[in-house]
């Protein structure tokens, strides 16, 4: 490879230069055996994102309105904890919070089942602590998901 290869290939990025070099990486799931698009696909960034500001928001409404009656600070310790507690309960058993469900996701085990109660625990606790969900692998997982042996996918 000469130079203006491998400068080109570098200011077109990792995947780029990878596939330069014969390394294709496929679509987002492949390696996991899901479809590219439609049902059952990885969701995408801005759904996930999309679902996570109306559960967020829910959240926010029940601990100001039920828990701290407005009073500061405070309110968004109680809405962490709200949203804890209903991601826990929900996805653990139905596979879904009401912000997924709204737009069309589902959490699954990797094996296709439903995630059963202690992924959902597991992937609950380690999405509260914001670290993990910052850190996505190339199929656009979450380490909270990866951990969890979960993978949020379109209905």
């Amino acid at each position: 490879m000469d130079k203006r290869q491998a400068i080109g290939s570098w200011l077109s990025g990792p995947r780029a230069a990878m596939e330069d070099a014969g390394a294709g990486f496929g679509y987002r799931g492949e390696q996991l055996g899901l479809p590219e698009e439609g049902p059952g696909s990885i969701a995408g960034p801005g759904r996930r994102i999309g679902a996570l500001v109306v559960d967020w928001s829910l959240c926010l409404l029940i601990a100001y309105g039920l828990i701290t009656d407005g009073y500061g600070q405070a309110t968004s310790n109680w809405a962490l904890l709200v949203f804890f507690v209903m991601s826990v309960l929900t996805v653990g058993t139905i596979g879904f919070t009401p912000g997924k469900r709204l737009f069309g996701l589902r959490v699954i085990a990797l094996d296709g089942g439903q995630a059963h109660p202690g992924r959902g625990l597991l992937r609950s606790v380690l999405l509260c602590l914001a670290v993990p969900a910052l850190i996505w692998d190339r199929d656009g997982r979450g380490l909270h998901d990866r951990l969890a042996r979960t993978v949020e996918v379109r209905v």
